[in-house]
């Protein structure tokens, strides 16, 4: 079974089992995938930047960043601050 026969009857299972439409349930398909898709470096910058905005100081973003990292919905290495801080820095 291919990943296009999956999607479709995760859509149809969708749209049986709740109020969506057909095109909800695909929109939500693509955002879930998309989540699940986002690369680290992607993450770490868009995380930083959210923990910017929140008033937080790169000394404790870099830490919950790290934290979060570990138990994180995808393996990724473990990076030091270092390393987190050339993600954001270049």
């Amino acid at each position: 079974m291919n990943s296009n026969q999956t999607h479709q009857e995760l859509i149809n299972h969708l749209t049986h089992t709740t109020q969506l439409t057909p095109n909800q349930a695909h929109r939500l398909l693509d955002e879930v995938l998309a989540y699940f898709n986002e690369p680290i470096e992607l993450f770490v910058q868009r995380r930083h930047q959210q923990l910017q905005d929140s008033g937080y100081k790169n000394v404790d973003i870099f830490s919950i960043i790290e934290q979060e990292l570990i138990s994180s919905r995808f393996p990724a290495p473990s990076l030091s601050i270092r390393q987190l801080r050339r993600l954001i820095y270049g």
